[in-house]
């Protein structure tokens, strides 16, 4: 990647006023990497394969330029039945929330113009179809809560223009192989797909090469991966927990999320920790979906320390 890459604004991309204005607001001074290398590609119409971390910035890469379609293009279904014309799908429910946040934020002040929703199961459905009535332009979805609605007739797919398959690799690990090649067949031959994964085994690239047609590859994980730090311990079984909770209050771990192997272990090891002085929230998935939210807002806000 050159300096002059490096130093590009999002108005060097090619976005137009109305979006830099409101990227300014949000503070977004400088395009990450996948934003510099993916946005004038999406913009060109071009299928892409994007290989970034999460963090990397991935959901303005491919958000802001479909934004600007629709924009430009006039492209709104909200008055025109229950249409979509962006398809943005996800693995997880909270990744659905996550996306459709930041699509909506970057969007906000173009909320009559532009209607996203995102949908997504472990909720009751019902909100969801009625915030689906006239059609919208972005949806965000998890494949199974999609197909779902589309079964109610409270969505149609055959208008799509743009396919996002955002974390590609963990779509196909969760084993959504078969709602996804579903989905697939609901789609429009002639559209513009983008497909970002972390990882590509051979399931992805396969998908890739079946899907995509002459994408640009833009690859960059290896990159922003440099600035994580990894430490190992071994200690003895029995010590897992002590060793744990010792790092915890030496370091003074201001937020600290810790994974386990098992619903079951998540509260255990809570239970431990508490007996340690340490208060720990869990999350899992025969927490409810409010649950799920609460325990994620609180984590994020930093009122929950140890998750």
């Amino acid at each position: 990647m050159t300096d002059k890459t490096q130093q590009a604004t999002f108005a060097d991309l090619g976005l137009i006023p109305a979006l830099v204005e409101r990227l300014e607001v949000l503070e977004y001074s400088q395009p990450t990497p996948i934003q510099s290398h993916a946005i004038p590609h999406v913009l060109d119409g071009r299928d892409m394969v994007g290989g970034a971390n999460t963090g990397s910035g991935k959901t303005a890469a491919f958000s802001l330029p479909i934004l600007q379609k629709i924009l430009q293009q006039g492209e709104s279904n909200a008055r025109r039945g229950n249409f979509v014309s962006h398809l943005i799908l996800v693995p997880t429910r909270e990744l659905a929330s996550q996306v459709a946040y930041n699509v909506k934020s970057y969007s906000y002040h173009l909320r009559d113009k532009i209607k996203t929703v995102a949908v997504f199961g472990g909720v009751s459905v019902n909100p969801q179809m009625q915030a689906l009535r006239g059609g919208c332009d972005i949806i965000v979805a998890t494949p199974g809560r999609l197909l779902d609605l589309v079964s109610s007739n409270a969505i149609k797919l055959d208008q799509v223009k743009t396919l996002v398959l955002d974390e590609a690799d963990r779509m196909l690990s969760l084993g959504f192989t078969e709602e996804l090649n579903k989905i697939l067949a609901l789609l429009p031959e002639k559209k513009q797909t983008l497909l970002f994964s972390a990882t590509f085994p051979d399931k992805v690239t396969t998908l890739a090469q079946h899907l995509l047609n002459d994408p640009v590859e833009v690859q960059l994980q290896s990159a922003e991966a440099s600035t994580l730090v990894q430490r190992v311990f071994s200690v003895n079984k029995g010590e897992k927990t002590a060793v744990l909770a010792h790092l915890i209050k030496q370091h003074q771990w201001r937020q600290t999320l810790i994974f386990v192997n098992a619903k079951n272990a998540c509260n255990h090891l809570a239970q431990k920790l508490s007996k340690r002085g340490i208060t720990a929230e869990v999350f899992h998935g025969d927490k409810g979906q409010g649950a799920r939210t609460r325990v994620l807002e609180g984590f994020k806000s930093g009122e929950i320390q140890v998750l």
